[in-house]
């Protein structure tokens, strides 16, 4: 089954303190919300310390137009897209050796946050001496469910092609979609909750030689993977698309459904792989927020401990949609699992939707 080799970040370049943020959003909301204080204990109680921006906060006090933003998306994803691949093939933690650009496949580019025709891989293929032959395969609008997403369709991919090594870009500007004119709620607490971030994974197939790549006693091998769209819920989260940009939509109900819908998904799938819950050690779930955690734990009756990577990379980085489950599978495999041991990985998205996948340190 395809391994998961290398993962590696680039961090964009301005920090935001959590208190900013609220600061920024008191001298923003202010005058449309009486309760504005009562509403800004979602800053607070959101367990979030910092995150990273693509630009200066100054930036965002003014007005920009779609196009204005999305130029400023293209830009910066070329930028740390280019970064995050070579961090990704020169990290010693995981590997042996440097891969060279030339030894890949295909390229998954997953992003939400920004358009681009011709694609950002593409774009970044121009400056990196990929092959002119490599595959490219955007795919735009999961949202969080995204980067789990990217891990699948790479594992479907590595499968097919067995001598295959395949990058995972997951590229996600969430503050350059920021709306300073929406004064809905949904746009308040987007606003206490996402960030940017950018990672890129490197997936290979079984006819790889991993054990003269991997720097680590194990890795992880995804065994199989599961997408749901549950029925009916195009409203629960997304993006509300106008002149202006993408409006976020956000429903105040996603920790009740979580508790709800997610057991059941989970128990079914881990059935037909022959686990039960009790069987996974490592649970690397995208913290889609605090209240999300605790809507995992709730619903699927596992120890809030299982939770404490999640709930670190949300603390220091904040909600990065696709790119945040890599963040946190990051540093799972830097921990290292046992051989034998699984993992579940578990993100959720638009439509609404879910991505699972079981991995297994090998």
């Amino acid at each position: 089954m395809p391994s998961i080799l290398s993962i590696a970040e680039a961090i964009p370049p301005f920090e935001l303190k959590q208190e900013q943020a609220m600061d920024f959003a008191r001298e923003l909301f202010s005058e449309r919300f009486k309760d504005i204080e009562r509403l800004l204990k979602a800053f607070q109680n959101g367990q979030i310390e910092k995150r990273q921006l693509a630009k200066n906060i100054e930036w965002y006090k003014e007005d920009r137009s779609f196009a204005e933003k999305n130029n400023a998306y293209i830009e910066s994803a070329i930028i740390l897209g280019k970064q995050a691949i070579e961090n990704c093939l020169k990290n010693g933690t995981f590997l042996t050796r440097e891969i060279d650009c030339e030894e890949i496949d295909a390229i998954i580019y997953i992003s939400t946050t920004g358009i681009a025709t011709p694609s950002i891989e593409a774009r970044i293929m121009n400056l990196l001496p990929f092959r002119a032959h490599t595959k490219r395969i955007p795919i735009w609008g999961l949202g969080c469910a995204g980067g789990a997403a990217g891990l699948s369709r790479a594992f479907e991919y590595c499968k097919a092609y067995p001598e295959a090594k395949v990058l995972v870009l997951s590229v996600e500007l969430c503050s350059l979609t920021f709306q300073r004119n929406d004064f809905s709620k949904s746009n308040l607490i987007g606003t206490s909750l996402f960030a940017d971030g950018v990672s890129c994974a490197l997936v290979c197939g079984d006819e790889v030689n991993i054990r003269s790549l991997n720097a680590k006693k194990t890795a992880p091998v995804i065994k199989n993977t599961q997408s749901t769209l549950m029925q009916d819920s195009l409203d629960v989260m997304g993006w509300d698309i106008r002149d202006q940009g993408l409006f976020v939509v956000f429903s105040r109900d996603i920790p009740s459904i979580i508790e709800d819908w997610l057991k059941p998904n989970v128990s079914n799938f881990l059935t037909q792989n022959g686990l039960e819950l009790a069987d996974i050690s490592h649970f690397i779930a995208h913290p889609g927020g605090k209240k999300v955690i605790d809507a995992y734990i709730k619903s699927l009756g596992i120890p809030s401990s299982m939770t404490d990577i999640s709930l670190d990379v949300l603390k220091n980085y904040g909600n990065m949609s696709s790119a945040t489950i890599l963040y946190v599978l990051k540093r799972f495999m830097e921990l290292g699992g046992e051989v034998g041991s699984y993992g579940l990985c578990t993100a959720l998205g638009p439509g609404f939707s879910s991505e699972l996948l079981i991995i297994q340190w090998g």
